[in-house]
């Protein structure tokens, strides 16, 4: 399947949406992006390890705590720090590894697809979803 049959897919059957590097602060990128994609009607997680709620839900520290199936697991961290949450991400049985724009790490997106999960790499969720599903 191409990569922009598979976003289309990924937009149309997610759910809940696991946000790891979530900021509680409204002005950086991932409070926009995870607003935006609740404000469309998606589940958002936020996943940080010190704050206590985002966007009115509950905050956990780490994927493995999260006590619900994960659609997405929306990564906005240092590439560098993303194949540990990869690895994460198979263990709770995500079905798609998401690095926003600007994260590139190929490790990461390996350790995704072996552990069968869908890997997307250097794009903003926000933005395929307006381009795709409309505003």
């Amino acid at each position: 399947m191409a990569l922009s049959a598979s976003i289309d897919e990924i937009l149309k059957n997610a759910h809940t949406i696991a946000v790891v590097g979530l900021s509680p602060k409204p002005d950086r990128p991932s409070y926009r992006v995870a607003e935006y994609l609740k404000q469309h009607g998606y589940r958002i997680i936020p996943v940080h390890p010190t704050a206590k709620e985002i966007l009115g839900e509950k905050v956990y520290p780490r994927l493995e705590d999260i006590p619900e199936a994960i659609d997405i697991v929306d990564v906005f961290r240092r590439p560098e720090e993303t194949p540990p949450i990869a690895e994460a991400a198979v263990r709770v049985g995500a079905k798609v590894l998401w690095l926003q724009l600007g994260i590139v790490n190929e490790d990461a997106m390996a350790i995704a697809r072996q552990g069968g999960l869908e890997a997307v790499q250097n794009r903003c969720l926000k933005i395929e979803h307006e381009a795709r599903m409309g505003r």
